[in-house]
């Protein structure tokens, strides 16, 4: 279970390392914001290094708190992320940069829509792929 305030601050910070390499085209800095998405998937969301500074230093004076998620959703968000990532490094280091603006833009909505709005597309798509997996084995 994770605090909602913390997936909120977290992509929000995502929001703006995408916006410079959108800027930028920064392939680089794409690499080192597809880290914190693998961290995010593999290590689970609670551990990833933005996660560790809202934790650390936000949350405290915060309270607690009124109520919990599913980390499961979040974290394969984070795994989109980490591919929409890898597509788009590879296209900024390899000089395909309509591939490398392509990919880091989707992953910019995607953020976007989370830290603005608390909708989180990867969340979506992980309850979408969820439901389809249950119905698909009832037959």
């Amino acid at each position: 279970m994770v605090d909602p305030r913390g997936m909120r601050f977290t992509a929000a910070v995502t929001t703006v390392v995408l916006a410079v390499v959108l800027v930028t085209g920064s392939g680089w800095l794409l690499l080192a914001q597809t880290a914190v998405f693998v961290i995010g998937a593999s290590a689970g969301v609670r551990n990833a290094p933005y996660a560790l500074v809202f934790r650390r230093l936000l949350r405290p004076r915060l309270g607690p708190p009124s109520d919990l998620e599913d980390a499961a959703p979040p974290r394969f968000a984070q795994l989109v992320g980490a591919v929409f990532g890898a597509v788009g490094t590879a296209g900024f280091l390899s000089g395909l940069w309509a591939l490398g603006l392509a990919a880091t833009a989707l992953a910019f909505v995607a953020a976007f829509l989370n830290a603005a709005f608390e909708f989180c597309l990867g969340c979506q798509m992980y309850v979408f792929f969820r439901s389809a997996t249950v119905k698909g084995a009832r037959g």
